[in-house]
């Protein structure tokens, strides 16, 4: 049910602008002089022209873009971007949709925290950029068109027009997206079968396409309010996707099979936040927030002698009410205190059959209801000018209850601290180190079955899953020289608790059924580096290199085999090269992205898969004529990037049975040609 927009993913670059608001007099606008908070004025981006505060804040020295988490409950989505010291108010438009939204002539700075300062919530992240605008509400507006046509001759559109400025005492935004996009996980390739002996057994060709369209439509206005500044803000968003995959086989028959898949969604967000300043030092915040969703998905197998058919239809709503109270005790210590609660629902229903047999399917019917409740603390103290203490407690309780084919309820409570510890020897470097007990969500979608026929998967769900938990130890070192340039080496270790991965679920007539399940204790390693080298020096004006690398190690044990082994779906190394040059003579900028290859592993109680997934190339040009016309060409996947994926099948439980078959599959998209135009107006 994975769909790629890539229409929708370019063309959101070419959000418009959004008016500035001004901000209440709270305190996380009083630590922009302390250590530990860098400001970067418009200057600092001068060279590069930007449109927005997005392309801003991607040329910010050792800062990665997190728009946050689609988790449910308000307080853990955070993203690590705040707009004159505040998050979004809602969670579906999310801050890099705002950022696009921003004009970079509208940013009077930016402040990035690394590390925490007073008066500045950190919304659990080491490092945070605060885009702080100026005052002022002139019409900002955009109109933004982009064409993109693939190498197999299929072609999309997308466009966007938003606008913003003053209403009365208050402001006004909004935007409307429609657009065409293809799912860039699927294309042309092969399959192959053969024996443990490498034995061909069967071959075959794989033509597949999946597209959708999207529509958004999205509002907000700020107005004052008996003292302080109310904001509300909606967002409707549907699309239909489409998926048709051909498998012929070539050898030892010559044989056809068909897979057609359909998931359409509708969903809606309506959200309210009002701030009010409680005297010159302390303020409070109340959000309120409603969504809505339902998806209807149907996968449609046929083959020679075999027909499957899987009917899903789901419901998912949440409401979440929540206040903050933040109290700036001195300029070098402030704290806050909030609550949360949060009310979710899930119904779904899914229907099964093969060769026309209704087929029951573990926990396919279910319904469930979750109250969620969260108090919440934190302390930011500079004990020292070069260390900042931050600290903070989160104790969260749910009662989750299911209803339908699983009837079975549970309350849980969890106690999750946080300490972060930073040290800043001088301007440029700086030592995080930082402890936090981390608690996971149930996935909602992981309590009912699942299907993907071409891959011979059915996954059933298992409401009783309980949350993973992990403890976590980091240190990160940062250095940051040449100005524009940085290095930040991050070591991290995890002890994991209740590891959520796959485990078998055995039937009463013996058979068995892959699913998610707790399987015990883990561990994970992680080494992170991120570099930035302005090239200047080296030779290259207006050159910039940045490099981002993680390597994984990580452990369970195997509910299957009982044997170690790592964790289903972690990536052991992920890495990405970028280099872009600024040419403002000629008003342009160009560049080229590399990312790396990428392996990932799941462990089914019968089968093992392997994924992976090749390098892409994907270079780019930016030309702007002028400041409110830009011109984007880019080409994805440019170097024919492929998918692979290898399946060990057993002949049943793979702690009792011999390797049966070996599976591959590889399929190469199509590579994408996209030309997009924005026009801005009121810059």
């Amino acid at each position: 049910m994975i769909l790629i927009f890539l229409a929708q993913a370019a063309v959101s670059a070419a959000q418009i602008p959004s008016v500035p608001s001004a901000p209440p007099a709270a305190p996380a606008q009083a630590a922009a002089a302390t250590e530990g908070v860098t400001r970067y004025d418009p200057s600092f981006f001068a060279a590069y022209a930007p449109g927005n505060a997005q392309e801003m804040v991607n040329r910010l020295p050792g800062f990665t873009l997190d728009a946050g988490s689609g988790v449910r409950g308000y307080e853990g989505a955070a993203g690590n971007v705040l707009i004159d010291g505040q998050r979004p108010s809602s969670k579906t438009d999310t801050i890099d949709q705002l950022l696009y939204r921003t004009p970079a002539s509208a940013v009077d700075h930016i402040d990035v925290i690394r590390g925490g300062a007073p008066g500045i919530d950190m919304q659990g992240k080491t490092v945070i950029a605060n885009v702080v605008r100026k005052a002022g509400g002139a019409f900002h507006g955009l109109l933004a068109a982009q064409s993109t046509s693939l190498g197999d001759g299929r072609e999309y559109w997308a466009a966007r027009a938003e606008g913003s400025g003053k209403l009365g005492p208050g402001t006004w935004e909004g935007g409307l997206l429609i657009g065409e996009g293809q799912d860039g996980g699927q294309g042309e390739g092969t399959f192959a079968t053969t024996d443990p002996a490498h034995k061909p057994q069967s071959a075959g060709h794989i033509h597949a396409q999946g597209e959708g369209a999207t529509f958004t439509l999205n509002g907000a206005a700020e107005e004052p309010l008996l003292g302080g500044r109310l904001r509300v803000n909606g967002r409707i968003n549907s699309g239909p996707y489409d998926s048709n995959e051909s498998d012929t086989f070539t050898s030892p028959t010559v044989q056809t099979t068909r897979e057609h898949q359909d998931d359409d969604f509708f969903h809606s967000e309506f959200g309210a936040r009002y701030t009010h300043a409680l005297g010159g030092r302390a303020s409070l915040e109340t959000v309120l927030l409603r969504q809505d969703k339902t998806e209807r998905y149907a996968d449609n197998f046929q083959g020679p002698g075999d027909s499957q058919i899987f009917h899903q239809n789901t419901t998912t709503a949440e409401s979440i009410a929540r206040a903050v109270l933040k109290f700036q005790q001195t300029l070098k210590l402030s704290w806050e205190l909030g609550a949360e609660g949060a009310d979710n629902t899930f119904s779904n229903r899914i229907r099964f059959s093969d060769n026309g047999a209704a087929v029951a399917l573990p926990a396919a019917n279910v319904d469930v209801e979750e109250k969620r409740g969260e108090l919440f603390g934190k302390v930011v103290w500079q004990a020292l000018p070069t260390v900042t203490v931050e600290g903070a407690v989160r104790e969260e309780g749910s009662n989750i209850a299911s209803t339908g084919d699983v009837v079975q309820e549970k309350t849980l409570y969890y106690t999750k601290p946080r300490a972060l510890l930073t040290w800043s020897p001088d301007a440029d470097t700086q030592v995080r180190v930082r402890f936090e007990r981390s608690v996971g969500q149930l996935d909602f979608g992981a309590f009912v079955a699942s299907t993907s026929f071409s891959a011979g998967v059915v996954t059933v769900g298992n409401p009783k899953l309980v949350p993973e938990q992990d403890l976590i130890s980091e240190i990160a070192f940062e250095r940051r020289f040449w100005g524009r340039g940085s290095v930040v080496v991050t070591l991290r270790h995890t002890e994991i608790s209740q590891a959520v991965d796959r485990a078998p679920i055995f039937q009463p007539d013996g058979s068995a059924f892959d699913a998610p399940a707790n399987i015990g204790d883990g561990t994970k390693d992680e080494e992170g580096i991120n570099l930035t080298v302005p090239l200047d020096k080296l030779g290259i004006k207006g050159g910039r290199f940045l490099a981002n690398s993680t390597f994984r190690q990580s452990q369970v044990i195997d509910p299957t085999t009982h044997a170690p082994r790592e964790i289903s779906g972690l990536h052991p190394v992920d890495w990405d090269l970028h280099f872009t040059q600024d040419l403002p003579v000629r008003h342009m900028t160009w560049g080229v992205d590399l990312y790396g290859q990428q392996r990932e592993r799941y462990y089914r109680f019968n089968v093992i898969e392997t994924r992976k997934y090749e390098s892409q190339v994907a270079p780019f040009l930016e030309w702007k004529p002028r400041p409110d016309i830009q011109w984007r060409f880019e080409v994805d996947n440019s170097v024919s990037r492929s998918f692979k994926r290898f399946d060990d099948v057993f002949g049943g439980p793979r702690n009792l049975s011999t390797l049966a078959l070996l599976q591959a599959r590889s399929e190469q998209p199509s590579r994408v040609f996209s030309v997009r135009l924005r026009k801005l107006f009121g810059v």
